[in-house]
């Protein structure tokens, strides 16, 4: 049975939430916890949280594809903030919600106080990569910084399934079979990887998801899409930063493989 397939037979027996009752559960202000580990390890961690949480289920879909257009500087400003540790830095991002069709242009802060805040506008990117006044004065607002010319810089697809915890105000988002490109048509992508996202109105250790991931030995680690992407595709001088991370993303796949070829 193919990964996908095993992940779906376990997601059939949980209860499921509508898109109406999540806007109860929204998050944009929020604190973020992420998990990454092998796509083969996500059957038996959905297995354990069955019972206690719900799946998003929209039109029978309880699997979500996503299509992600970041927008950065021609210095990739968004990029160096984020692999330097700024404490106070943004990212820039057309997403498209496949099952919906709607696309949004989202700004996405991170605080000096770990918190990230989510803004955006339902607002499509042009065909040629540019975007309009709407967009340009959302974009001025939020990243007041300097006055900005943003291009589209990296692709990234993945699938999503989205999880509500037992407790308030918790969202869990659950993402595979990530995928990179650009418009130079330099592709690349994560077969073997599974993200999982912990979302939270305030922090706290207390969550049954991860006590869940505790006892499977997964632990919390840093992880950007956007900037691995680019350390996949882009010779970008301060990409021996995410070293660490790549080691990881490697160790991650030689697990799969071992499991997978067995």
């Amino acid at each position: 049975m193919s990964q996908s397939a095993s992940i779906l037979k376990v997601l059939s027996s949980f209860s499921q939430i509508s898109l109406e009752e999540m806007d109860n559960v929204r998050l944009m202000n929020r604190t973020d916890t992420k998990y990454v580990m092998s796509v083969s390890r996500v059957p038996d961690i959905l297995t354990r949280m069955n019972g206690d949480f719900k799946v998003l289920e929209i039109n029978n879909v309880r699997v979500f594809s996503y299509f992600t257009t970041y927008l950065d500087t021609s210095d990739y400003l968004f990029f160096n903030q984020h692999v330097t540790g700024k404490l106070s830095r943004n990212k820039v991002r057309y997403r498209k919600y496949e099952t919906t069709g709607n696309t949004y242009l989202e700004v996405k802060k991170k605080t000096n106080k770990n918190r990230t805040i989510k803004k955006r506008i339902e607002n499509d990117l042009a065909p040629d990569g540019t975007y309009d006044a709407v967009a340009s004065e959302f974009i001025y607002k939020h990243v007041p910084e300097r006055p900005l010319v943003l291009k589209p810089v990296l692709i990234n697809t993945f699938k999503r399934i989205t999880i509500v915890g037992p407790e308030v105000n918790e969202r869990i988002t659950l993402d595979y079979d990530i995928s990179f490109s650009d418009s130079d048509g330099r592709k690349a992508g994560l077969p073997s990887l599974a993200v999982i996202e912990v979302k939270k109105d305030r922090f706290s250790n207390r969550s049954h998801i991860t006590d869940v991931l505790k006892e499977s030995s997964v632990y919390p680690t840093g992880f950007s899409k956007y900037c691995i992407g680019n350390a996949f595709l882009n010779d970008l001088l301060r990409k021996n930063i995410l070293k660490p991370k790549l080691l990881m993303i490697n160790k991650i796949e030689d697990e799969y493989n071992r499991l997978i070829y067995a």
